[in-house]
């Protein structure tokens, strides 16, 4: 029986994902999915250390990660998303 390796990594929110993200990570998460158990948090709370006089920043953030997480390619289905703050 082959066993299933555990990944866990993920994101600060601070601004938008852009071609480097999806080029140094992204592309390898949605390959890894296929054959790993994997777990991406989004770090809204560590986002908060550099970023506490705008939350509002961090939570819209949030969301635009998660969208371009999808849009990427990575599958709900194969792969645990999670906001860190929902922990």
């Amino acid at each position: 029986m082959k066993e299933n390796k555990i990944i866990l990594t993920g994101d600060r929110p601070t601004g938008q994902l852009h071609l480097g993200h999806y080029v140094g990570s992204l592309e390898n998460r949605v390959r890894l999915q296929e054959d790993h158990q994997q777990f991406i948090m989004i770090a809204d709370m560590q986002a908060l250390t550099d970023n506490a006089d705008n939350p509002e920043k961090v939570r819209n953030n949030v969301v635009e990660v998660a969208l371009d997480y999808l849009a990427a390619g990575l599958d709900p289905v194969k792969t645990t998303m999670f906001v860190q703050s929902a922990i």
